[in-house]
C-alpha cells in the first residue's frame, strides 16, 4: 500500500474510550493507520501509540486509515483469541455512520455484492462476480438534504473497503473518498465521511455483552 505524504494527526495523540484488564478501546482519528505500514515513515499508528503504554496489546480488527471511530484491542492472548472468534463468527454488532452522495434507492435495505482486490490498483477493491467473496451491508437512511444522505451502515461481513465499495456500487459514494468517489463527491468533504460509531462484543472474561460508542465528528 502506498501512502503519499503520511501526516497522521497528533492532537489528541491517543483517545481512550474504555480500558480494563482484558480490553482497550480507542477512538481512532481519520488519517491515522490502525497498524504500522511496512515503510519506516509509516510506523506511526494507533497500535504503535498504544504500545508505548501497553506493550502487551494485541490487534483484534482494523479500520481504514481514512475511517474514524471505535478500534478495539486486546490486552491478553486469551482475550485476542476470544474476540477474533467473535468477529469470525459474526456475533459482534458494528454500526457506522456515513455521509454519501445522492439519494439511496430506499429508506432502508441491503447491498449484497461479492468483492475482491483490484490487484493492479491496490489497495482498491472491486465487485467480482467470479472470484469475489460474498459481502453484505445493511443500510438505513437517517437524513437527505436534497443532495446528500446521512446513512447508518451495518456490515454483516467485514471485507476490506466493503462499505465504501457498496455505497459506490449503488451510485452513492461516500463523500471525501479518494478511491471510490467521483470528483464532485470527493471534493465535497475534507476527509472520508465514514465513522465507526458503535461496537458491541461479548466480554472475553465476563461473557456479558459490552457496548462502546464514539460520537460522530461530522
Amino acid at each position: 500500500m502506498t501512502l503519499l505524504h503520511y501526516e497522521p494527526p497528533t492532537t489528541p495523540f491517543l483517545q481512550v474510550i474504555y480500558e480494563d484488564a482484558q480490553l482497550l478501546v480507542v477512538d481512532k482519528p481519520s488519517g491515522l493507520l490502525s497498524v504500522p505500514g511496512k515503510r519506516p515513515e509509516h510506523k506511526d499508528s494507533t497500535y504503535t501509540r498504544v504500545q508505548r503504554v501497553h506493550p502487551e496489546v494485541r490487534v483484534v480488527h482494523r479500520l481504514d486509515m481514512a475511517t474514524s471511530g471505535i478500534l478495539l484491542l486486546a490486552k491478553t492472548k486469551a482475550a485476542q483469541s476470544h474476540l477474533n472468534k467473535q468477529f469470525q463468527d459474526r456475533t459482534t454488532h458494528k454500526k457506522y455512520i456515513a455521509k454519501v452522495w445522492g439519494q439511496l434507492p430506499a429508506s432502508q435495505g441491503e447491498v449484497e455484492l461479492p468483492l475482491s482486490c483490484d490487484w493492479p490498483n491496490r489497495p482498491r477493491q472491486h465487485m467480482d462476480f467470479f472470484t469475489g467473496k460474498p459481502s453484505t451491508t445493511f443500510y438505513r437512511v437517517s437524513e437527505f438534504d436534497g443532495k446528500c444522505s446521512r446513512v447508518e451502515l451495518t456490515p454483516y461481513t467485514g471485507r476490506s473497503h466493503q462499505l465504501r465499495v457498496h455505497m459506490q456500487a449503488i451510485g452513492c459514494p461516500i463523500l471525501g473518498d479518494k478511491f471510490y468517489a467521483h470528483s464532485e463527491a470527493f471534493s465535497a468533504a475534507e476527509r472520508l465521511l465514514l465513522h465507526a460509531e458503535d461496537l458491541c462484543v461479548t466480554h472475553p472474561q465476563t461473557e456479558q455483552p459490552i457496548a462502546f460508542h464514539s460520537p460522530v465528528p461530522f
